[in-house]
């Protein structure tokens, strides 16, 4: 752990807590705004304060773009990009506790499971690494005299805007590929979940990147709108819900800036009658519960087929009731908090509609109870909801908790249907032993991912992104470089011009 790493390290409030502010082209902003509580969604209270600063936003581009005019950082060859990029991964992976508890203490995740996003996202910074070293432009023979170079180039400043279930490890989808591209980024979290990107911010500067290459901006929407439109940001990628997508992109779009969004999700999970029934339900259990179902891809909407419901539900009642509630710092906890008091009263509107409408709480449906200090906390059961219709809200938009609607079908393209009708199309599972079937349903469901006789399967090497509503452009692989990249055409005539009026 670093020097600047530790919360004793960290300025004090006139309350003794400690205080975040933003990190601006290798330094801390002064704050001149509000001061936002950062909440701890396990007991309710109060562990730190996050100092919003519309300054810092002007500063940030200011010093986004003269870091990527200045030739420490524009000259820079893919191969030394690469040098500072597996250096910050091993930073990363070197302080994942440390960065895993900031993101537990932010969004309620078990630190097991936010420990281990930070490994994995160290992973990220290795894989871009790899893949900007190994790049090479193309060459194209136009005539016996004449070849084209497509190059692919930086577009300069890149904002990246980050929800709260994820802020470092989704937010280093979007850094790691800008920065091996030779982009420079400002990182914009949550106002309310700010540390571990603050983080990623030192430890970018220790890890030897030129100052301004990476900042991080803490501020609300307003501010994130300020950074997304300022004349000099070249590109803004953004997760978060569809309408905050659709709004935003509008107003990039409009301005002719590049816009990449990983928006809403509401993935089908689909179970057919051959499927290997255990591990569908302990797929199941974990595209739906996992990170306390607060994930994008979450299986929120389980379809079963018509033959298999009774036991399937027996299973899935049995494996459900072996996950464990509490404190997610504790080693055997397998689901945490809600992020956040408003995001448990949405989980338990919709909920409540559900069974104002002719749902059944087949499983769960409360808030459970909790004791000592997790008693002020923000906590909802693993929820199943059967009996619900296609038309109902339930099954139609994303909850973003751990609640599922349970549908049953009879026949493949019942399924589909099922599957496809939503506006969404972020991602889809299915389960099934019929070769066929892989092929043929694989290739009608409409969903940028879809996992075979598994879920959640992503990986840093394969693209994701969304259809319909889910989003724009593609996030992960080698493919997430051309979102990060421009392409120009260089046409070279190594011959004596011809005269076309020669006669």
């Amino acid at each position: 752990m670093t020097h600047a790493a530790g919360l004793a390290d960290r300025p004090k409030g006139s309350d003794g807590l400690p205080v975040f502010t933003s990190h601006v082209a290798g330094r801390t902003v002064e704050p001149d705004g509000e001061a936002v509580p950062l909440v701890d969604p396990a007991t309710g209270r109060t562990w730190a304060h996050a100092m919003v600063s519309p300054a810092a936003a002007e500063a940030a581009v200011d010093g986004a773009a003269a870091a990527f005019a200045a030739p420490a950082w524009r000259e820079t060859t893919g191969a030394e990009r690469a040098v500072l990029l597996r250096a910050l991964g091993d930073l990363i992976a070197a302080n994942a506790e440390e960065l895993g508890r900031l993101e537990t203490l932010a969004n309620g995740k078990p630190l097991r499971t936010t420990t281990g996003e930070m490994r994995a996202t160290a992973r990220w910074y290795h894989f871009y690494a790899s893949v900007i070293e190994t790049h090479s432009d193309q060459r194209r023979e136009l005539s016996r005299s004449a070849d084209a170079h497509i190059l692919r180039e930086p577009l300069g400043v890149v904002v990246a805007i980050t929800p709260f279930n994820g802020a470092l490890s989704l937010g280093s989808w979007k850094v790691a590929p800008a920065l091996a591209a030779g982009n420079v980024v400002i990182l914009k979290p949550p106002a309310d979940t700010p540390a571990s990107s603050i983080r990623l911010a030192e430890l970018a500067l220790e890890a030897g990147f030129p100052r301004g290459v990476l900042s991080t901006v803490i501020g609300d929407a307003a501010i994130g709108e300020r950074l997304a439109t300022h004349p000099a940001t070249a590109m803004v990628s953004f997760t978060g819900s569809t309408p905050a997508a659709r709004r935003l992109g509008a107003k990039v779009t409009g301005e002719m800036k590049r816009f990449v969004c990983e928006a809403g999700g509401k993935s089908a999970h689909i179970v057919f009658e051959d499927a290997d029934l255990d591990s569908a339900v302990i797929a199941a259990t974990q595209g739906a519960f996992s990170a306390t179902g607060q994930t994008c891809v979450a299986g929120s909407r389980l379809l079963v087929h018509a033959s298999l419901k009774d036991r399937f539900l027996d299973k899935y009642r049995a494996a459900i009731a072996r996950l464990r509630i509490g404190d997610p710092t504790a080693a055997e906890t397998h689901i945490g908090p809600i992020a956040s008091a408003r995001q448990l009263a949405r989980i338990r509107g919709f909920v409540e509609e559900a069974l104002d409408g002719g749902g059944r709480a087949a499983i769960g449906g409360a808030s459970p109870a909790m004791e000592g200090a997790l008693a002020g906390g923000f906590w909802f059961a693993p929820t199943v909801i059967d009996g619900v219709g296609p038309d109902m809200t339930i099954c139609r938009e994303e909850v973003f908790g751990p609640v599922v609607a349970l549908q049953t079908f009879d026949g493949e393209d019942e399924a589909v249907a099922l599957a496809n009708g939503v506006d969404y199309g972020l991602a889809a599972g299915f389960w099934t032993r019929d070769v066929g079937r892989i092929r043929r349903v694989g290739r009608r469901l409409q969903a940028g991912s879809v996992w075979v006789n598994t879920y959640r399967a992503i990986d840093m090497r394969v693209p994701f992104g969304g259809y319909k509503q889910s989003g724009l452009g593609r996030e992960n692989g080698p493919e997430a470089l051309d979102e990060f990249t421009q392409i120009k055409a260089m046409v070279v005539e190594h011959a004596a011009a011809a005269d076309p009026f020669a006669y």
